[in-house]
This record gives structure tokens, sequence and C-alpha cells, in this order.
């Protein structure tokens, strides 16, 4: 047998479900495929199941014009015609709890359709989130991955350390710097040290910095004294299975902050050290935390300090070969996780506070590793950087 359907058994097991139920139909569920490791290029006009049980073999079934589309797949192949075949063919898996990629609060997961639930259900099919499947199977970091992921932390670090000496350079000079200088610089850096990201990392000034997700053109807007300074940047090796690492930095485009920016600071570390330290102090005691509690523990802190109306997003996500990866998000509000913290699992703690006129988000990436929670790469930020 397949060494993944293997690894996909082993999930099924420790979820204590019957069986993981993958799908596609016009490649909706891109999941599904890329666990299944099934070319894009396949046509897909109709749909297709791929159901792996907790033991023994798999049963795919397909249609009559698409018969071939899953034989790269091991297991006994069911073909249908009509609606009346395909309900008959998915009632050979009636009675079972299927875990399927299906979830009311976790959005990125949740690929099946309503009818082709209504269906399985008609056909007598228990259907189960399979979001904790999920993280089992491609959310959870071995030693290689934690290899990986590490040294991308660290190149992330020392390109932010860069990046500012060229900040710094600018301000002694007197030399107008632009936003896409800085960020220009952070994909040398990348590109040096054999790094890549999915998008352009943000070098947000100003009030800029109040946007998440500020993106510009061309070389953006002129930094100005005072300014806030926002990096968020994001990176993997260039390799198969390689695994993103993902950092934030703040500084100031002057000798000294602001006191209400640094006071935000102040607080914001507040927030980011106490979800640290409630994630350690609930290992220690050998219980494991769900990404909604640590997001919850996150939001306490910044709330009593005022900044309720400031919070914009999530405290955290998931890391693996994707920057928002498959395992355990830091969500108790957008999309609450009530996934466990189990070893492998790798998420960043990233509580940002926004306002009109600056913004402030840090961040570091943390992993699990035999019950113990650690840092990526060796470094945190605990003072705004200035000039």
């Amino acid at each position: 047998m397949a060494p993944k359907i293997e690894a996909i058994q082993e999930a099924i097991c420790q979820e204590k479900l019957d069986g993981w139920l993958f799908s596609s139909f016009r490649h909706r569920d891109r999941l599904s495929e890329e666990i299944l490791e099934l070319p894009g290029s396949l046509t897909n006009t109709r749909s297709w199941f791929y159901a792996v049980p907790a033991g023994g073999s798999p049963v795919k079934i397909v249609h009559a014009i698409e018969a071939s589309h899953l034989d790269t797949l091991p297991g006994e192949k069911l073909v249908y015609i009509s609606r009346e075949d395909l309900l008959a063919c998915l009632g050979t898996l009636a009675g079972r709890r299927w875990g399927v990629h299906v979830s009311d609060t976790i959005s990125a997961i949740s690929y099946l359709d309503a009818g082709t639930a209504a269906n399985l259900e008609k056909a007598g099919l228990t259907l189960c989130p399979a979001a904790p499947l999920i993280q089992r199977f491609k959310g959870l970091l071995g030693g290689e991955d934690i290899s990986s992921h590490e040294k991308a932390a660290r190149d992330l670090y020392a390109i932010v350390h860069e990046t500012w000496a060229l900040v710094k350079k600018h301000y002694e000079s007197g030399e107008p710097l632009f936003e896409g200088d800085m960020r220009n610089a952070m994909l040398t850096g990348m590109e040096k040290r054999g790094i890549a990201p999915d998008h352009p990392p943000i070098a947000a000034a100003g009030s800029h910095s109040g946007d998440p997700h500020f993106d510009f053109s061309g070389r953006g807007s002129a930094v100005r004294e005072g300014d806030i300074i926002q990096f968020d940047l994001w990176a993997k090796e260039k390799k198969d299975r390689s695994i993103y690492a993902d950092i934030s930095w703040l500084g100031v485009y002057g000798k000294k902050a602001a006191p209400a920016v640094e006071k935000a600071f102040q607080d914001l570390l507040s927030a980011r050290e106490g979800a640290y330290q409630f994630i350690k102090t609930e290992l220690e005691a050998g219980r494991r935390p769900t990404g909604a509690m640590v997001d919850a523990k996150t939001r306490e802190v910044l709330i009593k300090a005022g900044y309720e109306k400031a919070i914009k997003h999530r405290t955290g996500h998931g890391i693996d070969t994707e920057c928002h990866g498959s395992g355990v998000n830091i969500d108790s509000v957008e999309f609450p996780d009530t996934r466990f913290l189990l070893d492998g699992s790798c998420f960043s703690l990233e509580p940002g506070i926004y306002f009109d006129s600056f913004g402030l988000r840090t961040e570091i990436d943390v992993y699990i590793q035999d019950g113990k929670a650690i840092i990526s790469g060796g470094e945190r930020q605990f003072s705004l950087l200035c000039c």
C-alpha cells in the first residue's frame, strides 16, 4: 500500500473516524487534489470521490466518461453514469462516519458544497468535519520540516536588520526613502539567501501601516520624519516540501517614537508575550491549548488595555508549506479554531492594532516539539527600531 494512504489512515485512526472522503467537481476542492497529488490538468466535468477507510482498501467512484481520473491511486473502482448509479455507489460507504472538507468556522478548508453533502447524507453517510485530519496529515511538521522552517526564519530576521540598516542610512544622509526601496531590499535579501515569498513583502510607512494588507505599485510613498514603518515578510526555501517562516517588525523613521506609539507598542508586546507564556504554561501542565484559547487570551490583554475597536484580524495562523497553512489558526472570533496545538504544530503569534494614522503588528513564529513551545529563529522584537 502506498505510504501516503498509510499516513491518511493513521490520521483517521488518531481522530477515531471511519474514513476520509475526498471529492471534487470542476477542480473546486484543491485540497483534495493536492493531498492525493492529482494533476490539475485532468478533466473534471463530473464529480469523483475517493474514500479511504480507517483500515483496508480505498474505493474510487468515477464517472464513465472520466473513468481513468483516479487511476494513479490504489483501490477498487466503481463507475457510475446516472444519478441513481452514483447514489448506489455512495451507498457502499453508508453507515460510517466520514471526514469531509466542510466546516462552519474554518472557511479555508470548507470545499464540499451543500448539494453534494445532501446527496452523501441521502446515501447513508455520516459527515464529520475533516479539519483535524487535515491538520494531522498536512499541518504538522517533522524534523526536516522544522529545519527548513528555522532556516527561513533566521534568514528573515537577517533581512530585517539589513533593511533597517538601509533605512538608517537614508535617514542619516537625508536622501529620500520610499516604501519600494525597503521592499526591494527585502526581496534582494531573499533572493541572495535562496528563499522566496508567494507575494512581495509589506513595507508600509505612516498611515499605510494602519492597513494590515497594504500594497502599492512602483516605489510607493516617501517615508517622512516620525513615520511608523511596518515590515511584514514571509518566505521559504526554493525546494520541495520547504516550510514558510512569517515575521513582522516595527520601526520609527526618527530618533524616538511618540509616547502614544511607544505605549501602544508595549501593550502589543504584552499581548504577544502573554500568548506565548499561556501556551508554555498549558503545555507544562500537560494540557493542549486550542487555537481559539490562545487567541482569546491575546485579545483579553488588548481589550483590557482599551484596543478592542483596533483589533481587525485573528492573532495568528498555521504555517507549513503554505504561509497560511492547514494547521491550527490562532483565532476565536473570525474563524474559530478549536483544534489542539499538537507536536509538530507551527503557527504565528501576530497581534495587531490599527488606527487611522498608524498601525502596529508584531509577529513571531512558534512550533511545538516534544511538548514544548519553541520560538523560531531564536529572535523576537522587544523594542521599536529607531534611526
